[in-house]
């Protein structure tokens, strides 16, 4: 094996480094420093295995032939997979039940345990470790905040407080550090405030900014950087999709728009696509599934279907899958439908729920925020 050992390559115009093939390893304690650029000084000439660091994301990103996606990092430590929970809900009236499923894995889902309190309608964030829910329907609206350890089993503990008792409080997200929790409904309108909380310690949720206008029942998902809610109800129904970045506070800006508007849209993503599935339009319960990428802005577009019509369903993904569970068709339904997030077509059927239920929140130890 030839060996060469040297401080810097260039070209003669000291414009780049030249093309050197046939090297098969690299030895160092030290590192390798990418390429790197915003997300608009991307290449235009470029072949598939092509890898840069994106300045924007704060990302490593490879060319894989279609598009520039994010080298992902999964944190697969449950069985092989990681795991996505679905706590509370309705039925004929509110449950507690939380249940979960490996995302890796296709069955019906299994009983964790229970929530503090029976309740709809409600938040759900999470780090890597913990699972969050907050507010909703119990059956006035509550600012309960609870938490479980997601790699066990058990009943949920107390976290703390939101700054006020909402429901239709659907709009959660998190980074692996910090859960945002957007809008909500407090007699007589919604409201625009979004609240935050440090996942890892417990206590009462802080003020964080507001959204562009008052809003209840949004879809929400994340990358580690971006917290994004899209669709809702203003109470007239919207298509916006607005984001913020998550380590600051203020408040969300334009980020593009739905194929539609529709409220109660399950969102979930990876760390380079969101995905909002289902929902409600003014003509009824959709099956439409569309996705962003995460790191640019502008409108959605389309992925493909449900495997069923349904509204007030709610999802949660791993760095692979998205999955949707629950829901009304109109009826209450137990279905768990799963798509390949990185690529587009219609889902699949993964399970069922232990309990039929919609209208509640739900999270994973995978998404795209970790």
């Amino acid at each position: 094996m030839s060996r060469i050992n040297v401080s810097k390559l260039t070209n003669e115009n000291e414009e780049g480094g030249p093309s050197v093939s046939g090297i098969s390893t690299f030895s160092s304690t030290a590192f390798l420093v990418p390429p790197s650029g915003t997300t608009a000084q991307r290449p235009e000439s470029v072949t598939p295995g092509m890898i840069r660091f994106n300045t924007d994301g704060a990302h490593l990103e490879y060319y894989n032939g279609v598009e520039w996606t994010e080298v992902l990092v999964a944190n697969n430590s449950l069985d092989g997979g990681n795991r996505g929970v679905w706590p509370g809900g309705f039925t004929s009236g509110n449950v507690n039940t939380i249940d979960f499923v490996t995302i890796s894995s296709i069955g019906n889902a299994t009983d964790f345990g229970d929530l503090t309190v029976a309740r709809r309608n409600h938040s759900g964030c999470s780090s890597s470790v913990r699972g969050i829910t907050a507010g909703g329907t119990s059956p006035g609206n509550s600012n309960v905040i609870d938490f479980i350890t997601i790699s066990s089993t058990g009943d949920a503990s107390d976290f703390g407080d939101l700054l006020a008792a909402k429901g239709s409080c659907t709009g959660g997200c998190s980074s692996n550090t910090r859960g945002l929790f957007a809008g909500g409904y407090i007699a007589p309108s919604q409201i625009n405030v979004i609240e935050y909380i440090t996942i890892a310690s417990t206590g009462n949720a802080v003020d964080y900014g507001d959204l562009l206008s008052i809003l209840a029942n949004s879809g929400a998902c994340a990358s580690s950087t971006r917290g994004i809610f899209a669709g809702g109800d203003t109470p007239t129904y919207t298509n916006v999709i607005q984001y913020t970045t998550i380590s600051t506070t203020g408040n969300t800006s334009d980020f593009g728009d739905l194929t539609q508007a529709v409220q109660t849209p399950g969102g979930c993503s990876n760390s380079t696509r969101g995905l909002f599935g289902g929902g409600e339009n003014s003509s009824g319960f959709i099956n439409n599934i569309e996705f962003i990428t995460i790191s640019t802005l502008g409108n959605s577009q389309d992925f493909g279907d449900l495997t069923q019509t349904r509204g007030i369903t709610s999802a949660c993904a791993s760095s692979t899958r998205g999955l949707w569970g629950g829901g009304r068709t109109p009826t209450v339904t137990n279905t768990i439908d799963y798509v390949t997030i990185l690529s587009t077509g219609n889902a699949i059927d993964f399970g069922d729920l232990s309990v039929a239920r919609q209208a509640f929140g739900a999270f994973s130890n995978g998404h795209g925020g970790l």
